[in-house]
């Protein structure tokens, strides 16, 4: 696992404004907060061995059998279950998140008679989409396509639909509640796949691997699907375009709320999250450490208005100095 992710705020104090997560802008868990405050029971009691009745009401809404549903500790969790579960050759295009290559190199491959891809999409740190005539492609090209589609709800663009990637023996697809509703301190995600993968998986499953809490918050969630986290992309367009406008400054173009940039000049990544967190109590994501990239690229996920317009307002300070 490598360090500096992000939304590593404890590094500093007094951050007023994260650009470092890729978690959408603006959600308030008011409603779920409550919802858990009014249950306390939940801790003290196991939760189930695996979650059962959460993974039943995902299946119900993609129209699934609850067998092709598996509710995780989170999706990076799920990277790791299927890295130990399918030991084969892994292909992982760059630069795309680290998680990948780390869980395959926890569990080498033992199988050497198959490969399988691994696809961020939409993509982290880049914000592409693939299409799925790609996708397609992949399918016969590889044994195995892992396609997490945590970002799924945080694009306009066409992404695979859990019922009909799951009628194939060769896709697993991940998902992310982190993401769906801005809960990553909860820990919850899923993976749908035909039913002979996900009884595979299951063989490599820990006991109680998701707390109560976050069962009972994905079961509320579900029914109130109002609490969804869906981001500004015209906001993250017109952010985009505003970096782009900065002389030394490349920003690549993205299908998401996220976009990753790059210096033209000797400035680097480290320098200005330094110094936007110091001086602007404002946090971006130093892009370095994705393999494929350079001490030059750093990764902005829009915000609101106002603090776009604040994260804009210095960056030009930085590159004015």
């Amino acid at each position: 696992m490598i360090k500096g992710h992000g939304d590593d705020a404890y590094q500093y104090t007094h951050i007023v404004s994260d650009f470092s997560s890729n978690i959408c802008a603006g959600k308030g868990h008011q409603a779920l907060m409550g919802y858990l405050a009014a249950h306390p029971e939940l801790a003290s009691h196991y939760p189930e061995p695996e979650a059962w009745s959460l993974e039943r009401l995902i299946a119900e809404q993609y129209d699934l059998a609850s067998e092709q549903v598996i509710v995780t500790n989170g999706a990076t969790d799920a990277i790791y279950l299927i890295a130990q579960a399918f030991p084969m050759q892994a292909d992982i295009p760059r630069p795309t998140f680290s998680e990948y290559e780390d869980a395959c190199q926890l569990f080498p491959r033992t199988d050497t008679e198959h490969r399988m891809l691994w696809l961020c999409n939409p993509n982290n740190p880049t914000g592409d989409v693939y299409d799925q005539s790609i996708i397609d492609k992949m399918m016969v090209k590889y044994d195995l396509v892992v396609v997490d589609q945590s970002y799924e709800n945080y694009t306009n663009r066409f992404v695979m639909n859990p019922r009909w990637a799951a009628h194939t023996p060769h896709i697993i697809q991940i998902h992310s509640f982190t993401k769906t509703y801005a809960i990553p301190g909860l820990r919850l995600g899923y993976i749908t796949a035909h039913a002979s993968l996900t009884a595979h998986l299951r063989r490599f499953l820990r006991p109680w691997s998701v707390s109560a809490l976050a069962v009972e918050a994905g079961k509320f969630l579900l029914r109130n699907d109002e609490l969804r986290c869906t981001p500004d992309l015209n906001e993250a367009q017109r952010l985009r375009d505003r970096l782009q406008q900065i002389d030394g400054i490349i920003t690549q173009e993205t299908q998401t709320n996220f976009m990753l940039c790059q210096f033209e000049s000797a400035h680097t990544a480290a320098e200005l999250k330094d110094y936007l967190a110091r001086q602007h109590h404002l946090l971006i994501r130093d892009a370095s450490n994705f393999k494929g990239l350079t001490p030059r690229h750093f990764r902005i996920a829009a915000q609101t208005p106002a603090e776009n317009d604040t994260l804009i307002e210095a960056i030009q300070e930085f590159m004015a100095k």
